[in-house]
């Protein structure tokens, strides 16, 4: 056991599912492969972003809003109740609706006892074409957390925060083991065969570059499937290939592009410890020359 009788070695689990039109069949789904990656052995388990529903960012839809929930709300109840019986820590994503006209893209953080331990609301939300994430979410104002778990100390960021080094670094300073990005991303079809390699290349290899910068473990669930939300746009193919990187940025479980899977791995602070001590990045930090960080850019 390690600090705070955690263990020096949990079991992680990302789920990498296709989701329909229907939220309770989502919901229902979901909640049954939790189960089974627990009876599979996982101690945390991480689903993919805003799995309740299809991506419905696609399009700028008043009427989308709906989707959202209250934390806590039918998708922390049900994954509570889940966590407490399988002894499970559970990253549930959730398009939270925190007060009247004010919603959030969020990731509750469930303990093995069934008790929420926090939330997480992303802080970098993009507005690309159909990824149209500002009209619906408010940017996080919760700041970049750790959270203390049964198994040991867990990071969630999500999605669009996956490209940003500051978002990984402070979550690590807080004293995260792992940093755990729920994601929806994927291909515009007719994009794909042109930029499509050297665009999964890219997204893969910024976040194994924070486990590598922080030494901490990565791990990215992301849906799969075609989905459109308008009869004549080509949609977003999501290409899947969920992956867990370790602290030296090695590739260590990786998914398909295309099928439903459980991807596991084991999250071990000997070896955080031991890349640390070799690669002492954390060590040799210039805390004192970073000021500009804070500034947009520099004239």
């Amino acid at each position: 056991m390690g600090k705070n009788n955690t263990p020096q070695k949990f079991s992680v689990a990302l789920l990498q599912l296709a989701f329909g039109k229907k939220l309770n069949d989502n919901l229902k789904k979901a909640a049954a492969w939790v189960e089974k990656a627990a009876k599979q052995g996982a101690q945390v388990i991480c689903l993919p972003e805003l799995f309740k529903s299809q991506y419905f960012c696609q399009t700028e839809d008043i009427g989308n809003f709906e989707l959202a929930e209250s934390i806590p709300g039918p998708s922390t109840e049900l994954f509570s109740k889940i966590a407490k019986k399988f002894g499970v820590v559970v990253v549930v994503p959730v398009f939270e609706k925190r007060a009247l006209g004010l919603y959030h893209n969020s990731a509750a953080i469930i303990d093995a006892n069934g008790q929420v331990a926090g939330i997480y609301r992303k802080m970098h939300i993009p507005d690309d074409p159909a990824f149209y994430e500002k009209f619906y979410f408010t940017p996080g104002d919760l700041g970049f957390k750790s959270f203390q778990t049964k198994y040991g100390n867990i990071g969630t960021l999500i999605c669009w925060d996956q490209w940003y080094p500051e978002g990984a670094r402070l979550t690590a300073l807080k004293g995260a083991s792992i940093l755990f990005y729920p994601t929806a991303i994927g291909w515009h079809p007719y994009e794909k065969a042109d930029h499509g390699k050297a665009q999964f290349e890219s997204w893969q290899t910024v976040q194994r570059g924070h486990a590598i910068a922080n030494g901490v473990y990565v791990a990215a669930a992301n849906r799969i499937g075609l989905e459109k939300h308008v009869k004549d746009s080509p949609g977003i193919e999501f290409w899947g290939q969920s992956f867990i990187a370790d602290p030296q940025g090695v590739v260590i479980a990786q998914a398909s592009a295309d099928k439903e899977e459980i991807l596991m791995a084991d999250v071990d602070l000997a070896r955080i410890e031991y890349i640390r001590r070799n690669w002492p990045f954390l060590r040799d930090r210039r805390i004192d020359a970073y000021g500009d960080i804070t500034k947009r850019f520099l004239e």
